[in-house]
């Protein structure tokens, strides 16, 4: 393997009779170096995007959320409370109701869903660092407020610091038609005074309206129904474990899910995709190796009496096809480690510098586009290179080699 090793790096790095084959040698490290530094780049802005989601989803949602099998909402005993809170692992809980809602600021309307949590909640989310005017709050001694999403506030053309802004809330009543001369019997209203905007992304910013339970449940008329249980768990703690202690608990009336399960598809998708775009990429350097194919070709017929050569003092056939063989993994090396290398700058450069901007002009959360690099994904990138490399080099070296007649010693 050594000698064979030498000579491949020889044949490698020499000069080669033909100009033709130094050319498509460097077409073919530089194709394997392109695709590889691609990989690199675009899965690790994909990771980027995944935990710039997660991170946001994250801020709003819980580490566990338990809802009603069948209908809105339920009533859990003062037992369950207790049970769910003796749990090794579980910081935090909170009772959650939602529920559908007209929402009147001044001359405006908009149709919402508030979100009625435990004031002590908020504390445990990361809803904090996602404000964008006011403060959080929800609750101040026998005072409520409310947290309006983003959007919710721009349909409504909202002021926080207009002291005489105050957010109307209307909610349907329970089998109680509405009728065409006086409307507003058909539904329940309350006042409330808006604290804070938040920004999480469209899909909570343009629907959410957080207030305290203690405000929904008055609003809504509920005694101890609640629409959900949002459960913090200790970090220290495996969350997988927790959860299934919960479920037990819970029985088979009630649905336990994780952050991931509260959003299943979303994360699916987004994966799926990554995979979907590995795979692309892949292909391409598939076709970028074909020039390794071309280049060992060419060297094979170029070193047809340095084979013959070798054969007659006694190397085997085995030998000369390793020698090839070699010099095909070494180009595919050659090009998979330097795109690795300029594909880890270019991240670096990006998390750095955000050289690479988002389009919109700063519409959105960020200004450039996120890069995350993650081990796993570097050596898929590496391990596709090599077998691709592999076989590229395997085809023309165990192929042409056996035909025997290129390395036959002139007479």
């Amino acid at each position: 393997m050594k000698f064979s090793l030498f000579i491949a790096k020889r044949y490698l790095f020499s000069k080669k009779t033909h100009n033709a084959i130094n050319i498509i040698t460097g077409i073919s490290i530089t194709g394997v170096c392109v695709g590889t530094m691609a990989l690199i780049v675009v899965l690790s802005v994909f990771n980027g995007f995944e935990s710039l989601v997660v991170s946001l989803y994250n801020s709003f949602d819980s580490d566990i959320q338990i809802t009603p099998q069948y209908g809105k909402t339920f009533s859990p005993s003062a037992d369950f409370y207790n049970k769910i809170k003796a749990i090794e692992g579980v910081s935090n809980m909170s009772k959650v109701l939602e529920e559908n809602a007209l929402l009147k600021y001044h001359d405006k309307q908009y149709i919402a869903t508030i979100k009625g949590i435990e004031p002590e909640y908020l504390q445990h989310t990361g809803l904090d660092t996602m404000i964008t005017d006011g403060t959080m709050a929800v609750q101040k001694d026998s005072t409520y407020f409310a947290l309006v999403g983003e959007g919710v506030a721009n349909k409504l053309s909202m002021n926080i610091h207009d002291a005489l802004g105050v957010l109307s809330i209307y909610v349907p009543k329970k089998g109680v038609s509405i009728s065409t001369l006086n409307p507003e019997n058909a539904f329940y209203n309350e006042p409330i005074t808006p604290s804070g905007v938040f920004a999480i992304q469209q899909e909570f910013d343009s629907k959410y309206v957080i207030v305290s339970y203690a405000f929904a449940k008055n609003l809504l008329n509920y005694s101890s129904e609640i629409s959900s249980l949002e459960i913090t768990i200790d970090p220290a703690f495996n969350k997988e474990k927790v959860q299934e202690k919960i479920q037990v608990i819970a029985g088979n009336n009630l649905i336990v899910k994780n952050r991931f399960q509260q959003h299943e598809t979303m994360y699916k998708i987004m994966r799926s995709e990554k995979w979907a775009v590995f795979l692309i990429l892949g292909f391409i350097l598939i076709i970028a190796t074909f020039n390794v194919i071309g280049s060992l070709t060419m060297l094979i017929i170029e070193k047809k009496k340095d084979a013959s050569i070798l054969l007659s003092m006694g190397a085997t056939e085995t030998t000369v096809r390793k020698i090839f063989l070699l010099e095909g993994m070494l180009i595919s090396l050659l090009g998979a480690v330097t795109g690795i290398i300029l594909g880890t700058i270019i991240c670096i450069s990006q998390m750095q510098y955000g050289i690479i901007k988002m389009p919109g002009g700063g519409s959105f959360v960020i200004d450039s586009y996120p890069v995350k690099m993650e081990a796993m994904d570097f050596i898929y990138v590496f391990l596709t290179v090599i077998t691709i490399g592999f076989i590229a080099a395997w085809y023309p070296s165990n192929k042409l080699i056996r035909n025997k007649v290129n390395f036959q010693l002139e007479s």
